[in-house]
């Protein structure tokens, strides 16, 4: 007779909740638990989600409930409220809300995923074109939410196939319901589960044990490649923006996505769009690609990506109206003009200009870059403005986010850089004035 036997060594002494729906998998892995843990020493525990998503979605967790309360299990219970869950992939996001909460007072999250889930997952991912991270099947691992909140999932019955999860079932009398949609093919999951795979297995003996191993040597070879990308630096942060350096294909792709999927939060990303971030890297500085909601630049030494800046055309305001001392953010710049009086003594943390408040016109404004602007740098020598950046190193990605003070097209400061030589104190200068902004 087949029967499952666990490797729980790893748990011994641990606090691990058991996510029960109420099904064969999830109350075999429970029943099992709860029979070995004064063996292994294990604080045991259980949660229970109700999507209401099905009619009997009530009556299932009314089950877990009676069961868990006849034997001692703590289970804690999570029923959406006021949310009209009706995805598959909005379930599976509330659900994955209720583990983080869950997650606070134990060590572990246990799910019952097996072996077969397994399979599906690789061939679901590879019939969608994934990378290698999509076919290295259901791992252990550690999650952290947008809070900074950590859960840690396990997989007890991973190595598990369905075929050893019934047998433990019937031996040992599991109690169990029935979820009526794992029997409709309506679901791409639920296809694959219940035609693909029975076939692939007729056909190759085994396959979903041969696929469970190739999912452990790609996730090996996963981790591998994300540890040199730490080990390396390849990938950094600079306040709202993503830097990628410059490396091999394999290191640079799985940067990009980690960027785009994990900060940028963009799910629906293409191979054909990681390709175009990774050819950048051999454009001209200053070039650019625009994807998703988000904008590639190519530096010195890197790809930088951010959010697509949307500037405000009206975003344009008298320079007499800074001039007493008024703050602003322009582009996550704070700027303040201020009269040099005293009051504005050390700004250690901040970008100082002075300059001759008299030279500046009373047609002068405070906004962003625009075409046609000039500049004419401290010390002479007039150029465009954009010539001036590339001359001062200054990212693309900035330049439309740096504060200008202009007159027409002829920029007078570029705030937290440099001032025009037009503006400089000299020994006529009646009154200093100072720009205040960040670094």
């Amino acid at each position: 007779m087949i029967f499952m036997k666990l490797e729980l060594a790893a748990y011994k002494g641990k606090k691990i909740c058991v996510a029960v729906s109420g099904g064969r998998d999830s109350m075999a892995l429970l029943h099992y638990l709860n029979a070995h843990k004064e063996e292994y020493g294990i604080t045991l525990t259980a949660l229970n989600c109700d999507h209401k998503m099905r009619a009997s979605s009530a009556s299932d967790s009314a089950f877990v409930k009676t069961w868990c309360g006849e034997r001692g299990i703590d289970l804690l219970c999570f029923e959406v409220d006021g949310l009209a869950l009706k995805t598959e992939a909005e379930a599976r996001d509330w659900r994955r809300s209720c583990y983080f909460k869950a997650a606070k007072s134990v060590d572990f999250i246990a799910t019952a995923h097996h072996l077969d889930d397994n399979a599906e997952t690789v061939l679901f991912n590879l019939a969608r074109g994934s990378a290698l991270a999509g076919v290295t099947g259901i791992t252990d691992n550690v999650i952290t939410s947008g809070e900074g909140d950590k859960l840690s999932l396990i997989h007890p019955l991973i190595a598990c196939t369905r075929e050893e999860i019934n047998a433990y079932v019937v031996e040992n009398n599991v109690p169990y319901v029935d979820d009526e949609t794992n029997f409709s093919d309506a679901y791409t999951r639920n296809f694959i589960r219940n035609n693909v795979l029975p076939t692939l297995e007729k056909a190759v003996p085994d396959a979903s044990k041969a696929i469970y191993r190739f999912s452990r040597l790609a996730a090996e070879d996963e981790e591998f490649f994300n540890a040199e990308i730490e080990k390396r630096g390849i990938l950094s942060f600079d306040g709202d923006t993503v830097i990628i350096k410059y490396c091999e294909k394999p290191l640079f792709s799985r940067a990009a996505v980690t960027a785009v999927r994990d900060f940028f939060k963009k799910k629906d990303y293409t191979s054909t769009q990681v390709e175009v971030l990774f050819k950048l890297q051999n454009a001209e500085n200053g070039k650019k690609f625009e994807f998703l909601g988000l904008t590639a630049y190519k530096e010195d030494g890197g790809i930088s990506i951010k959010k697509t800046a949307v500037q405000d055309a009206c975003c344009e305001a008298p320079f007499s109206d800074y001039i007493c001392g008024k703050s602003s953010i322009y582009g996550g710049q704070l700027l303040k003009i201020a009269k040099n009086d005293g009051d504005f003594a050390a700004f250690p943390d901040k970008k100082v200009l002075k300059f001759d408040i008299g030279a500046i016109p009373q047609t002068a404004v405070i906004r962003f870059m625009k075409s046609g602007d000039k500049f004419t740098k401290f010390g002479g020598g007039t150029k465009s403005l954009g010539d001036f950046f590339t001359d001062r190193k200054i990212p693309v990605r900035i330049r439309k986010t740096l504060p200008l003070i202009a007159d027409g097209n002829e920029v007078l400061a570029v705030c937290g850089v440099e001032i025009s030589d037009k503006i400089k104190v000299n020994d006529k200068t009646c009154k200093v004035g100072l720009i205040i902004s960040n670094k």
